[in-house]
């Protein structure tokens, strides 16, 4: 997952918080697939045709 999205949950976290109650990443990630679920298939294509694409495999370890 890319450095921006763990920011977005990390400022997801803290407005939760600012709100009153906390939540840990996993919720988050969990709140995500329930709304995935309900979200129109259209809707869905459109969110995942702007995502920046993804290098494919694991980032090599710095020594």
């Amino acid at each position: 997952m890319p450095e921006v999205e763990y920011q977005v949950l990390n400022e997801v976290k803290k407005a939760c918080l600012a709100a009153g109650f906390t939540v840990k990443k996993s919720e988050l990630l969990r709140v995500g697939m329930a709304l995935i679920q309900v979200l129109d298939i259209a809707d869905l294509r459109k969110i995942v045709n702007g995502l920046a694409p993804l290098k494919v495999g694991r980032p090599k370890k710095e020594i």
